[in-house]
């Protein structure tokens, strides 16, 4: 090996040492991140995959069962109810929580005044623990003195068994689902939407454009990757539905709001069958990862 080729292999180390060392704080923050998500997120998913496959209760060495899990799940008459419930909960979700959200950040836009304290407002429920909101919910809906069936009392409507009927138990949940979780979706709209240059408003209104055609022919096109996101954020979230049934219903009247993540705890901390658990968390995590490339793929189709 010639002497120029010695000097530049040490000079292309030393170059790789120093930048290591100029990085090396950089790097060590995100070691940090890795190691949280690889234990807390990555792990978690391997072992329920290996857990969907076996029979154990966590004392005694588990024992493999194959596919015995997911048929025991399949003939569970529960099985349908629990699906059933949550698409129909994601789709009232998206039309709720994925709406009005948006509503609210474009009304907060179009505001001059108190914008401030209205975002506070918003964002109040937010930073309440879930289990708090939820339970106060309850009492809004108590059937006797809850204050929903005290509003309609005093417009003269009979009251509501909101939690107790099949026909309201669902979209009651979805109803505290949306309160919950407004203010965090309407801050990322509003975020999205002051970076949509004026001048372009300006010109849809010397145009003689109102809000509504504002709203369809502006800021829903430059808002777009946004609302895109969070379509998917939305439904992952509603997909995975267990607080809410929990507390408030624990699943029924008659099954009503029972949801598949509601179904999976009950698999495994009621009737202590983690790998039935096991196996419909699997089905919950494949039905997600199938949306979730149909939704890049189509994401990546409309931006090229």
């Amino acid at each position: 090996m010639s002497t120029t080729t010695v000097h530049g292999s040490r000079r292309k180390r030393g170059a790789l040492g120093r930048g290591i060392r100029r990085n090396l704080t950089a790097y060590g923050f995100l070691s940090g991140a890795l190691i949280c998500f690889a234990f807390f997120s990555w792990y978690p998913m391997v072992r329920e995959v290996l857990l969907s496959f076996q029979q154990t209760n966590f004392v005694d060495e588990p024992t493999w069962v194959g596919w015995d899990n997911f048929r025991t799940v399949f003939e569970d008459a529960a099985f349908a109810d629990a699906w059933t419930n949550t698409l129909a909960f994601t789709g009232l979700a998206l039309v709720f929580g994925y709406v009005v959200p948006f509503a609210a950040a474009i009304v907060l836009n179009e505001l001059r005044h108190a914008k401030a304290y209205l975002r506070f407002v918003v964002y109040l429920p937010v930073m309440l623990p879930p289990a708090v909101g939820v339970l106060l919910f309850k009492w809004f809906y108590d059937p006797g003195a809850g204050l929903f069936n005290q509003i309609l009392a005093l417009a003269h409507l009979p009251g509501l068994s909101w939690l107790d009927s099949t026909d309201t138990a669902l979209i009651s949940l979805v109803i505290v689902s949306t309160w919950m979780n407004l203010g965090t979706g309407t801050l990322i709209y509003l975020a999205a939407l002051q970076s949509i240059p004026g001048e372009l408003y300006e010109a849809a209104e010397l145009d003689g454009a109102g809000l509504f055609k504002r709203v369809w022919h502006v800021t829903i096109p430059q808002t777009k990757l946004i609302l895109l996101v969070m379509l998917l954020l939305q439904i992952v979230a509603t997909m995975q539905v267990f607080i809410e049934p929990y507390l408030l219903t624990g699943g029924g009247p008659e099954n009503a709001t029972l949801t598949v993540a509601y179904l999976m705890y009950q698999y495994a901390f009621n009737f202590g069958d983690f790998g039935g658990g096991g196996a419909l968390g699997l089905m919950l995590m494949v039905v997600l990862m199938v949306f979730s490339a149909f939704y890049l793929r189509l994401s990546r189709d409309n931006q090229s």
